[in-house]
């Protein structure tokens, strides 16, 4: 079930480029970003809220928030970036560069979470940073 939760990302990221897009033209990309994550926010909360995980907030650790914390914030800088990135190149391209950030993913994952390396696994991070390439060229 997984994969068709990753499928749906993927194409929700997709149309995220496309508006994003469109929506920045003429604008500043920080005010931008701002209105944007306003707007998860309050899907968030909701979803959060109507499916009742929020009523479990009480149940997290330190821990938790420590690494929430730190994953929000590099959502917002990637966020930033993306969204400067957009404005000065094509959908094309950033897109397809902003998904290095799957093979930097598993790079990661293998040095701080000790997740093994499988020949499939290396291969198709091997094809993304070369596709990648491909497009920056």
């Amino acid at each position: 079930m997984w994969w068709i939760y990753a499928l749906l990302s993927a194409f929700f990221a997709a149309l995220t480029a496309i508006f994003a897009k469109v929506g920045i033209k003429g604008v500043d990309t920080d005010l931008a970003t701002a209105i944007r994550t306003i707007i998860v926010l309050i899907l968030a909360w909701g979803i959060a809220f109507f499916r009742g995980g929020a009523y479990t907030i009480q149940t997290l650790s330190k821990q938790n928030l420590i690494f929430l914390t730190l994953s929000g914030i590099a959502t917002g800088l990637s966020w930033i970036f993306y969204f400067k990135a957009l404005q000065m190149g094509k959908v094309s391209q950033v897109s397809a560069v902003d998904k290095l950030s799957v093979a930097l993913a598993i790079i990661l994952s293998i040095v701080f979470l000790g997740e093994h390396l499988t020949f499939k696994t290396a291969l198709g991070a091997s094809l993304i940073l070369v596709g990648t390439f491909v497009l920056i060229r």
